[in-house]
């Protein structure tokens, strides 16, 4: 990557965030995708809905709606980006990923709204206020949850070994960026996933982009996979995709990376990558999928942050001290492609 210019940097860093006002046309929200699904055969319950209020006959069989996703969406008055950003975010989490980081600093949400975007945020089908569905009659498994210990050390924070229940006994990495003090604040962002329900998630992502795009869209983690097989079905649509840390990448043997040669790719990767056991394989695999795309003349770049002198970075990188540092480089690649005004 090119570094980032003088006026950018002076735009996006030296700019306290307080003073950079932005002028917004429109803040509303939507639901996209889902199905009707029917319920029958259940038995009627009676049930209770509030205390001291009398019983009340509930019949669980009927039409529903499920599957539909929730967006959010903040429009200037005055964009300098060519085209929207649709945010999209990690498996067990939310919208809130892109909003706020837990040590209450402004999140990716308001560093692009100030770089000029009109943002989209999104909560995946079956998370947040997208809502979900009965399980086993509509969801055929029930959802998984994510411990306050696994993520820890699977978003690269500390080792297994260091977590521990005592916040004051956490043995984090010595130069972690994660704000360490605030990680059972972002426990609480967690929500329940379901590892069934991959198809409606793709479904409702490529509706949106029917219905949004052009576009540029943003992914992390397990949202990679969803957006880097969105551009495959409509290429015509994306602008370009930006992938931090994805979990999955489509397969150079089953998906034709041609179709994405005029789509600029970038990918971002932050640090303690080589001493975990899964995530040399994960890059791995995003990097294969990488070279198929610029092996069919594609542009396909990466933002190791290691190796460009920035250390620390765990798997919520937009969450750690230094966001505001890497949307600004994210903010100089966009310039740099043509996508802004």
């Amino acid at each position: 990557m090119r570094p980032i210019t003088a006026a950018l940097s002076a735009l996006l860093l030296a700019t306290p965030a307080a003073a950079q006002e932005i002028a917004v046309r429109e803040v509303g929200s939507f639901h996209i995708g889902g199905r009707i699904a029917t319920l029958e055969g259940l038995p009627t319950q009676e049930i209770t809905f509030t205390a001291g209020a009398p019983p009340f006959r509930y019949n669980p069989n009927g039409q529903f709606p499920v599957e539909q996703m929730y967006v959010q969406y903040v429009r200037l008055a005055n964009p300098r980006a060519r085209y929207p950003l649709l945010m999209w975010h990690g498996g067990g989490l939310t919208g809130v990923t892109w909003e706020t980081t837990p040590d209450g600093r402004p999140g990716w949400q308001m560093a692009f709204l100030r770089a000029g975007h009109d943002v989209y945020v999104s909560d995946a089908v079956e998370r947040g206020r997208s809502g979900w569905a009965r399980f086993p009659e509509i969801f055929p498994a029930p959802p998984i949850f994510r411990s306050l210990a696994e993520g820890w050390n699977l978003f690269r924070v500390g080792p297994a070994d260091g977590w521990d229940a005592d916040p004051a006994k956490r043995r984090a990495y010595p130069t972690t960026a994660f704000p360490v003090a605030s990680w059972d604040q972002f426990g609480k962002q967690s929500v329940p996933r379901w590892v069934t329900t991959d198809p409606a998630i793709q479904a409702a992502y490529d509706e949106l982009v029917q219905r949004i795009c052009p576009c540029v869209i943003l992914v992390h983690s397990q949202g990679g996979n969803f957006g880097f097989n969105a551009a495959l079905a409509a290429p015509d649509k994306v602008r370009a995709l930006i992938a931090i840390e994805p979990s999955g990448a489509p397969d150079p043997a089953r998906a034709d990376a041609a179709t994405l040669k005029d789509i600029p790719h970038l990918v971002v990767w932050g640090d303690f990558i080589e001493g975990h056991p899964l995530w040399p394989r994960l890059v791995a695999n995003v990097a294969r999928w990488q070279q198929a795309i610029t092996e069919v003349g594609g542009r396909a770049d990466t933002l190791d942050l290691p190796k460009e002198g920035i250390a620390g970075n765990s798997h919520m990188l937009m969450m750690d001290r230094n966001s505001d540092a890497i949307a600004a480089r994210i903010q100089a690649w966009m310039e740099q492609r043509g996508l802004m005004r």
